[in-house]
Order: structure tokens, then C-alpha cells, then sequence
């Protein structure tokens, strides 16, 4: 049986998988339906041969596959200054006043 475990309070503590008191038991999952492959044609039966089939034409199934993690860099110096200038030029006298009266209430760092 698995046991699983996170990370509390700087100790991996195991926690359980069900609920509290429920006793362990099989769980049998059926093979899935058979379907015609959309790749040659070909009938698929078993997971075996999904999973084969999959590989030999090069094949993934969509949402299976993990996300690429994505490397966020901080915007330089200039690209924030154009950033501002545009959102600046797109707003009105009203917002630009309501900002500047904002910035003018605050101390001052």
C-alpha cells in the first residue's frame, strides 16, 4: 500500500489517504472501450496497445501532457518608462488628476 507524506512545520509528517476509519480496499479499474485509431484506422482494444499505438505515431493525449514551466523576467528599465508613457497617453485628465492627487496624499519614502 502507498503511503503518502507532506511537509508540516519543517517535518514530513505521512498523512492518510482516506478517510479516517475506512479500511483499504481493491479497486479494479476496467481496460477502456475499443476505439478506431484516428492515426491509420486501426483498432485500438487495450491500454497496452493505446499506449503502444500512441508512441509508435508519435502521439500524446491532450491535457496529459505537463506544462512547461515558464521563466517570468522583470521588464527592464526602459520597457516599464515606454509601459507608463503608454498608459499614461491613454488616460484621461480626470485619471491622471485622481492619480497624481493620490501620489501627492501619500508620505513620501
Amino acid at each position: 500500500m502507498r503511503t503518502r507524506y507532506v511537509w508540516r512545520d519543517g517535518k514530513m509528517v505521512q498523512i492518510e489517504i482516506a478517510h479516517p476509519g475506512a479500511e483499504p480496499k481493491i479497486q479494479i479499474v476496467p481496460d477502456i472501450g475499443g476505439y478506431k485509431s484516428m492515426a491509420d484506422g486501426s483498432w485500438i482494444s487495450s491500454r497496452s496497445q493505446h499506449r503502444e499505438h500512441l508512441k509508435r505515431h508519435n502521439c500524446f493525449e491532450v491535457g496529459n501532457e505537463m506544462p512547461k514551466p515558464r521563466e517570468i523576467t522583470a521588464p527592464s528599465r526602459e520597457q516599464r518608462i515606454k509601459r507608463l508613457r503608454e498608459q499614461l497617453w491613454n488616460m484621461t485628465d480626470k485619471q491622471a488628476d485622481k492619480i497624481l492627487a493620490e501620489l501627492r496624499s501619500q508620505p513620501r519614502r
